[in-house]
Order: C-alpha cells, then sequence, then structure tokens
C-alpha cells in the first residue's frame, strides 16, 4: 500500500500504521498517541513531585493521635534511613589545640573500627566558676570552610568575609556565652572533601550517587557523626547533665533538624535557613544528595521529620530575603508544624524568628531561650 505522507498529519499517520498492523486497540486518543506533546524527564519528575503520597503526613488533633503518630512515623524514618547508631567503642586524639583570651579550641580526631575517622573542634569556655556547662552541637552548612567557619576561623582565603557574610560562627559566639561547644566536619565538606577531584561536579550530588552503590546514604553517615559527637559532650567531665541543644544554618539546619529529631539527648534546636521541603526542593532539579532520603515522600517530608522534635523546644529561623525559602512552601512547613505542636499540647515550645536579612545565622531568639532552658 502507497500513500503520500503530505496529506497525512502525525495522528492521521499514525492511525494507519496501527491499521496497517492490525492493531486497532492503540487508536484512542491516550496511550501513544498522547505522547505527541514531548515530555522531558524533569518534567516527569517534578510533576510526580507535585503528588507525592505523604502518606503518614499527621492529620490528628489530640495528644493521643500525636504519640500514636510519632511513635509510628520515627520507626519509619529509622527505616528509610538505616542505622545511624554511633560506635559503642572509639578514641579521641588531639592533632591541634589553640589558646585564646576567653576560651580554648581543640581540634579533636575521633576514630573507630571500620567507620572514618571524624574531625570534630571542641571549644572550652575559660571560666573560674566550678558549676558544670551546658552543651551545644554547632552543625556547619554547604561551602568550603566546613566546620571552620562555625569556630571562627578565619585561616582561609575570604574566610573573613563568608563569616561576616552568614553570621556564621555561631559555635564562637556559644563558647563566648559559657557553653561547651562540639563542632563537627561532615562529609563531604571542609577537610572531608578533595573539591578539585570533582572537575567542577557537585561533591553532595556524586557523594550521594556513589555511597548508594554501597548500600549507604550520606545523611545517615551525617547523622551517626552527629550523634558520635553527642557522645563526645557527654564525655565532658564538666558537662550540666541533660544540657545539650543543637544549632545550624543551611544544610546545618537541616542536620539539625534530623538529629534532633532522632537523638532525644537534644534538649532544645535552633534550625536555620531550612525550612523547605523535600518536595519543593527536589521539583527544581535540587542536587543536593547530603539532604536526600530515598522515599521520604512516600510517608512524609522534611516538616514531618521536624515534628518529632515535639515537644521539645525547636526555634526554626528564616531572613525576610532569603532566596532559598519559598513562601508558598513555607507556609505549608509552618502549618504542618503548628498542627503536630498544638496536639502534643505544647504549642509555647514552636517559635519562628522571622528576622531582617539574607540566608543567615539569626540568633536572636535561640540565644536567649538557649540560656533559659539549658542553664537555669
Amino acid at each position: 500500500m502507497f500513500f503520500n505522507k503530505r496529506f497525512f498529519n502525525k495522528r492521521q499517520f499514525l492511525k494507519q500504521l496501527c491499521w496497517i498492523g492490525g492493531a486497532t486497540s492503540m487508536l484512542p486518543g491516550k496511550g501513544i498517541l498522547a505522547e505527541e506533546k514531548q515530555q522531558s524527564v524533569d518534567r516527569d519528575i517534578a510533576s510526580a513531585m507535585q503528588h507525592a503520597k505523604l502518606a503518614m503526613q499527621f492529620k490528628g488533633k489530640s495528644r493521643t493521635e500525636f504519640d500514636a503518630w510519632q511513635r509510628t512515623f520515627r520507626s519509619q524514618l529509622n527505616q528509610l534511613l538505616g542505622d545511624s547508631s554511633p560506635p559503642k567503642d572509639w578514641i579521641v586524639n588531639e592533632v591541634g589545640r589553640e589558646e585564646f583570651k576567653d576560651h580554648t579550641r581543640l581540634d579533636l580526631l575521633l576514630g573507630a573500627d571500620g567507620i572514618p575517622s571524624l574531625p570534630v573542634y571542641l571549644l572550652k569556655p575559660k571560666t573560674r566558676s566550678s558549676q558544670p556547662l551546658p552543651g551545644v552541637l554547632c552543625i556547619h552548612g554547604h561551602g568550603p570552610l566546613g566546620h571552620d567557619a562555625v569556630v571562627g576561623r578565619q585561616d582561609q582565603t575570604d574566610a573573613a568575609q563568608h563569616i561576616e557574610k552568614s553570621n556564621y560562627d555561631y559555635g564562637l559566639q556559644f563558647v563566648r556565652r559559657g557553653y561547651l561547644v562540639a563542632a563537627p566536619c561532615m562529609i563531604p565538606f571542609g577537610r572531608r572533601v578533595e573539591s578539585e577531584r570533582y572537575g567542577g561536579k557537585d561533591p553532595c550530588a556524586v557523594t550521594f550517587v556513589r555511597m548508594q552503590a554501597l548500600g549507604q546514604l550520606p545523611i545517615t553517615s551525617n547523622l551517626r557523626d552527629l550523634r558520635w559527637t553527642i557522645s563526645l559532650l557527654e564525655q565532658q567531665t564538666n558537662l550540666k547533665p541533660a544540657s545539650i541543644g543543637c544549632a545550624g544554618l543551611s544544610y546545618g539546619g537541616r542536620m539539625a533538624m534530623l538529629v534532633s529529631a532522632i537523638d532525644p539527648r537534644i534538649r532544645i534546636a535552633a534550625i536555620s535557613g531550612a525550612l523547605n521541603l523535600m518536595q519543593e526542593r527536589l521539583s527544581q532539579r535540587h542536587s543536593c544528595g547530603s539532604q536526600v532520603i530515598p522515599r521520604l515522600l512516600q510517608y512524609g517530608d522534611y516538616s514531618e521529620i521536624g515534628g518529632l522534635i515535639a515537644p521539645r523546644p525547636a526555634v526554626w529561623e528564616t531572613g525576610s530575603q532569603d532566596r532559598l525559602i519559598v513562601p508558598e512552601w513555607d507556609e505549608r512547613f509552618r502549618a504542618r508544624l503548628r498542627r503536630i505542636y498544638h496536639a502534643a499540647g505544647v504549642p509555647q515550645n514552636l517559635h519562628f524568628d522571622r528576622f531582617e536579612g539574607g540566608h543567615r545565622w539569626s540568633g536572636r531568639v535561640a540565644t536567649p531561650l538557649f540560656d533559659q532552658l539549658l542553664k537555669s
């Protein structure tokens, strides 16, 4: 059979082919013919993100419903993450020490069998008092400085400007207020990554893919290291019992949220520049593999993880000019957290610090709240 394709549009041409092959079942508008509009994998994933299941999103109102939901969702989250327990047996090597007028900074390397060594700064205030001190786990975000920025180190090029722009030395600020401060270096950042080996590619995305091949996740490894750092704080003889807080900016905020949700040794959390939902970020081809928990969106989102901190106090900081915070999704996050804290019966323990500024640490609400809860 011959025909002149000039007189056939695409739909007619496909119908003719189906008729010739006897495939009349392929004729309806849906199916092969519906693919006339080209779709990309980017659009397909973005569309799927908009319809994520979130089957365990909290919808209750009572304390009983809250308790039941929290037990179930925490169990599911731990399954998704895998084991994040810190090692039971480990050693501390001191690789450096700096004395300052008001504090001592120890450069430590934690070691354990079968686990990569963990660099941690331990800051100790110089005080004449023999009273035990509260502690703070301070977590860094993205950037070349790693945990150097959190403790105020300015050795590297442009470090001073980087710290000033983001008010990044909150670990230094806490030790000067009389806290024991532990600031670990996470992967793939700071001294734990050789950026030049990535040829301009994002180490977060590359590390995520490579660790997945081993059945591991960067976020779980970092969670383990943060819990390991809490254990380091607990080893300090002058630590006040049950008085550890957690603070972080950007990715540090994300990890402050996660470790506080998973580890009850954290009494209060300050989460800065991280009021984003995974559903929103990955709709925009976000590449930070260090924040990805596979299959999370089948059950919930970062808002549900944040809800696991309840009934403990949490401060969520957002700058008015932070371009990483999307207002529509920001409000969804806040509404979900409010519902959880109200059901838990402690709406007063949920704090939002909306300050004038960009993607930076504030401390305006968090610092006095830490003092009130951890020092009293």
